[in-house]
């Protein structure tokens, strides 16, 4: 599916051209946002007349006339206004042609997209994209810190599959690590096996919690911790059970929460850090053995104890500087011979590089991690692990805030528990549905009140934060973010419902074959607003502003609002009226759903 602009730039670049020269990155077409200046403007010869010595207008004439003789089927009117803004203004049937989901009376839309191996509305993208996010830690609760990696990674692969994209999802789960060891020798040593099956997530924070202070304060417990630290990393046959019994009891609460979240990582995405350990010590002697002491422009040397990577740029002065100005190094293992992220990272790169055969690689975490990755970015780059194409990108995001400004919290201190508020979310929808009619008979089963309330409230949380700038912090809100009014998930949701509603109360089907109508301005508008998804789509991947989705998607419904009230529907005077009318409730529907779903979001029939 090609978008609008793409088409156009695609018949008139060449031509355009030669008669303005290079524009550089300015776009080509854009979409206007009034519509006194016509459906897209061409603002080129703006920029390129000074660099000719000629008057924007003259400049502009020459493309207009271009695009008036050449654009006949794509234009009904080219217009200039101002000192060389070109106005354009399609043509009924260019527009309809436009038209994102292809209509065959059985295509229920794009309700699958961003599902792991559906087929891509756009032509397959050649090249695999790996995407890290979400990345809990085992032997803990997912919180809300995990809110924001796994709502904006998913949506982001939803997108990607939906450009047809080969996307490949990873989950790099904390599994390894000192804490194990304390973990594995409370349970080994304090538990009797028979008890375990009684034990869940919360059960194992508070041991490790205990495990930490009895190592505090008992030698004899902090040896067996260490040795159980020994003996894991060993692969002892005892000690390697008990850490899968924790790691499978960890993932089991984290599926239960994805699920519930609605997001589609599954376990085989999931590759915790045991995974990359065994590859860290080889690496780390690899690094040391290729760049010793003193290469440029990166050296892997020994830093009061530590191994340390440090790089240089073309003069010799180092990349990466800390608060006193002094050289900042990677540290990929500590003095006692530990390793640490860097180091697990490094290995996870080069696997996703060469095994994965990634074209490119993209991180999604908070915005405090951005030192770390540039660091990381830098080294794969003068390591030479890089490949011509490859790519890497860090997707940043703000804090979820409470009231007071601070990180969202208990009023205990605590972090807050992602199952915990996605629940009180689904509840919190459950009392404000609406699940009487007017004489008091019930509106829904209960099993209907129990998924209409889930999809409004696990919705509500992923739209609100998928509304916000992505790099901003936001005040999280229930009251705001149930709100049935303003830019939010239950409005957007009414407004499915209520098409289908429509829809349903149609006499017939023989609105599936009626043409999409265009009489009345306010069908144009919104005729106008769904050929533009496409391009919104791309401008949405482009930067990772996943927020113009839902600036979309609240404008259609607002645009479709407006046309139901200026444009009967099933009592439109004439039948055929009513059937394109029809048809063209049924395209919003359909694009008002795709739309959601990249962004993670189920629809509901009612409301």
């Amino acid at each position: 599916m090609s978008s609008v602009i793409e088409i156009l730039v695609d018949k008139f670049a060449v031509r355009l051209r030669g008669i303005m020269g290079d524009w550089g990155n300015m776009p080509l077409f854009v979409a206007t946002k009034e519509e006194k200046f016509g459906d897209y403007q061409c603002n080129t010869a703006l920029s390129c007349a000074k660099r000719l010595g000629v008057k924007p207008r003259e400049l502009a004439e020459k493309a207009a006339e271009l695009l008036r003789s050449e654009g006949r089927e794509y234009f009904s009117e080219v217009a200039i206004a101002g000192p060389g803004f070109i106005n354009l203004r399609l043509q009924d049937d260019f527009l309809r042609s436009s038209l994102p989901v292809p209509f065959d009376g059985e295509n229920t839309g794009l309700a699958a997209c961003g599902q792991p191996g559906t087929v891509a509305v756009f032509p397959p993208h050649p090249g695999k994209i790996v995407v890290d996010y979400s990345s809990p830690n085992i032997a803990k609760q997912m919180h809300v810190g995990h809110l924001r990696s796994s709502i904006i990674g998913d949506s982001i692969c939803r997108v990607l599959d939906y450009l047809g994209c080969q996307t490949i999802r990873q989950n790099h789960v904390g599994d390894w690590g000192t804490q194990f060891g304390l973990l594995c020798a409370w349970v080994m040593d304090h538990t009797e096996e028979s008890l375990r099956g009684d034990i869940d997530l919360s059960d194992l924070e508070a041991l490790y919690r205990q495990a930490q202070a009895l190592a505090g304060e008992d030698p004899v417990f902090h040896e067996q911790s260490r040795q159980r630290v020994v003996a894991l990393h060993r692969g002892d046959a005892e000690t390697i059970a008990t850490w899968r019994w924790i790691v499978n009891k960890s993932l089991g609460h984290i599926e239960n929460t994805y699920a519930l979240l609605g997001v589609l990582l599954q376990r085989e995405d999931m590759r915790g850090e045991s995974f990359y350990n065994p590859m860290l010590a080889a690496l780390v002697e690899e690094l040391q053995q290729k760049y010793p002491a003193g290469s440029r422009p990166l050296e892997v040397t020994v830093s009061q104890g530590a191994t340390c990577i440090f790089m240089y740029d073309e003069a010799g002065q180092p990349l990466f500087k800390g608060a006193d100005d002094e050289p900042q190094p990677m540290i990929i293992r500590k003095a006692d011979g530990a390793f640490l992220y860097p180091t697990t990272d490094l290995a996870a790169l080069r696997f996703r590089l060469n095994e994965l055969q990634a074209e490119r690689v993209i991180y999604t975490t908070d915005i405090r991690q951005t030192l770390h990755f540039k660091m990381l970015f830098q080294a794969a780059e003068l390591l030479g692990w890089l490949n011509k194409g490859q790519t890497l990108e860090h997707v940043t995001f703000g804090t979820v805030l409470g009231p007071d400004n601070k990180p969202l919290k208990t009023r205990s201190g605590e972090n807050v528990k992602l199952a915990d508020l996605l629940h009180e979310a689904v509840e919190r929808a459950k009392a404000i549905l609406k699940s009487e009619d007017e004489s008091g008979q019930p509106r829904f089963s209960q099993d209907e009140i129990e998924s209409i309330s889930r999809a409004v409230g696990i919705g509500s949380v992923k739209y609100a934060d998928l509304s916000q700038n992505r790099v901003s912090d936001y005040v999280f809100s229930f009251d705001r973010m149930l709100a049935m009014e303003g830019n939010t998930a239950p409005y957007l949701l009414y407004a499915y419902a209520r098409i289908s509603s429509i829809l349903r109360k149609a006499p017939d089907e023989n609105w599936r074959q009626a043409e999409i109508a265009m009489s009345e301005p306010a069908e144009r508008r919104l005729v106008l607003h769904l050929a533009r998804l496409a391009d919104t789509v791309k401008d949405a991947a482009d930067g990772w502003r996943l927020n113009l989705l839902c600036d979309y998607a609240y404008n259609l419904a607002g645009l479709y609002m407006k046309f139901y009230e200026n444009c009967p529907v099933l009592s439109a005077a004439e039948e055929s009226v009513r059937d394109q009318r029809l048809r063209l409730c049924d395209m919003t529907g359909r694009v008002l759903k795709t739309v959601l779903s990249l962004l993670g979001l189920k629809v509901v029939d009612r409301m």
